[in-house]
């Protein structure tokens, strides 16, 4: 039986096996039918973004330099895996897991490459959230995250906090840019420092929105959660290694005597001797941040979660991607968080919540507004 006889379909990074990615996803999909809004995750998933999560990871990288970086990629990712395929084997069901309770629908056709939404039946398609304009990540800049195909029904494209991952992309992707953003009718970004580089290209407005993490309460994600079982640790997330990250984490486990559980991005962390939990999905990430006494992390979702939950927390800035961690430190008034260049916070300052919250609200208030505005006339579930 197919499923989807929606009106809105979402393009995200649904199928990549990273926590802010299917959190993301989530959070706009289950906002929208919060909202009566018949809203499906559009199941795009091309090799070039699961491959990379394969027992062998796949990534198309063009040129020569770039084959003979996948091949050694290939390899290297082979025998890591290889090395902790138990642990490997239990992420992918708790990631899988998630994703067929929260983001998939029973029924609903897989499509690998741009000519699969022919088939797709919606009016309205949503791009976003998430680095969806990161050419480093889809390898190279692609038209499915830009609406730029063909779809029988389709109306209208909303570009929902599209994201660079900073302030903008190499000027060599300018001009494929500059052809595919027009195909988008309604344009926001996660990043107020993206908003430049996007009018430079784009004749409409553009604006900043949040996160979609946001946009559901604290109670709605305990739901989802599953917690580690345990209390009294220090939560350290790694989208990098940090040494200084690494070495504030070990002090401040000496000075609290509380344990560190560490948790990766990719296949490297802090080298610090931490114990590190390799096979946690989406669920277990949102236990350990509600239930950790501190959050330590270098990662954009790992705040986002640490204000919803309202945890104490430090941010070390990532080498590329801060842009985006500052913009959600500001937008919350806690730009006091951020540590970089060897400056460390003091992790209990004390925070105003009910002054944040009211600022979270805000927030949301305008980004659904822009969404919403932009999806009148979508059909409720009970309509269709």
């Amino acid at each position: 039986m197919e499923r989807e006889n929606g009106d809105v379909g979402i393009v995200t990074f649904h199928c990549s096996d990273n926590y802010g990615a299917m959190l993301q996803a989530y959070g706009l999909k289950r906002f929208l039918r919060d909202n009566d809004i018949a809203a499906d995750i559009v199941r795009y998933e091309p090799p070039y973004m699961t491959g990379r999560h394969w027992w062998i990871p796949y990534a198309p990288i063009q040129g020569l330099k770039g084959r003979i970086w996948g091949m050694f990629h290939m390899w290297n990712g082979f025998w890591s895996h290889m090395r902790v395929r138990e642990e490997f084997a239990r992420q992918k069901a708790n990631m899988n897991r998630f994703r067929r309770e929260y983001l998939l629908e029973e029924g609903q056709r897989r499509i690998l490459s741009v000519r699969g939404f022919r088939r797709m039946p919606y009016r309205y398609y949503i791009v976003g959230s998430d680095q969806i304009w990161n050419p480093g990540i889809t390898c190279g800049l692609r038209k499915a995250y830009f609406g730029a195909f063909v779809s029988p029904r389709k109306e209208k494209v909303v570009a929902y906090a599209a994201s660079f991952g900073g302030a903008d992309i190499p000027s060599r992707y300018d001009d494929v840019f500059s052809r595919l953003v027009r195909q988008v009718d309604a344009l926001s970004v996660r990043e107020e420092a993206a908003i430049p580089y996007v009018k430079r290209f784009y004749p409409g407005e553009v604006r900043a929105v949040l996160d979609p993490v946001f946009f559901l309460k604290r109670e709605v994600w305990q739901k989802a959660e599953i917690p580690p079982g345990r209390r009294g640790y220090i939560f350290v997330y790694v989208t990098e290694p940090n040494q200084d990250m690494a070495d504030y984490a070990g002090k401040l486990s000496a000075e609290k005597n509380l344990p560190v559980i560490e948790v990766r991005a990719g296949l490297e962390g802090s080298k610090q001797g931490f114990e590190t939990d390799v096979t946690a999905g989406p669920a277990e990430f949102l236990g350990y941040i509600h239930n950790a006494d501190y959050v330590v992390t270098n990662s954009f979702h790992a705040v986002a979660f640490s204000i919803i939950y309202r945890k104490r927390f430090l941010a070390f800035a990532h080498s590329s991607l801060s842009a985006r961690l500052r913009n959600i430190l500001q937008i919350h008034g806690l730009e006091d968080k951020i540590c970089q260049n060897g400056d460390i916070r003091d992790i209990d300052a004390r925070v105003d919540w009910e002054d944040v919250s009211r600022r979270t609200g805000e927030a949301v208030k305008e980004s659904a507004g822009f969404l919403l505005r932009n999806l009148q006339g979508a059909r409720s579930p009970e309509s269709r």
